[in-house]
């Protein structure tokens, strides 16, 4: 099994991520950092969180924690990335956990050149779910 990157802080901490010498996983693995002790999320409910996102071994591409304010989308229903759908779903509210997904369940081929993400590009999530309703 592949190693994943390492996060520093606590829930609602501003992480940063230490990558291993490994390759990243060619599969979606989704760690729990802190376990939550909320109501798991369901599908089509909105979900509130915190998050941080760099590419596997590059720079990070998008904080809300240096926004100071979360975000919220409807989870479980295609509005988001795959990665996300898939990690996020049946995890309990108050959880930190750390994403990492791979190009066929984020962005695929195509990137966001804008963001600085490559087409192929492995994409780390710290994620903290603050609240689902």
């Amino acid at each position: 099994m592949t190693d994943l990157p390492q996060a520093t802080g606590g829930f609602g901490d501003r992480p940063t991520l230490t990558f291993p010498a490994t390759g990243a996983p060619a599969d979606l693995q989704v760690q729990v950092l802190v376990p939550g002790t909320g109501a798991a999320v369901a599908a089509g409910q909105d979900i509130e969180v915190h998050y941080l996102g760099q590419t596997w071994g590059g720079g990070v591409f998008d904080t809300s924690y240096d926004r100071g304010e979360t975000i919220s989308f409807p989870i479980g229903v295609g509005q988001v990335i795959a990665g996300w759908d898939q990690g996020l779903v049946g995890q309990p509210i108050g959880s930190r956990l750390l994403l990492s997904i791979p190009s066929h369940l984020g962005y695929g081929d195509r990137g966001v050149p804008a963001a600085g993400i490559r087409g192929g590009d492995t994409l780390v999530f710290v994620v903290d779910i603050v609240d689902a309703r």
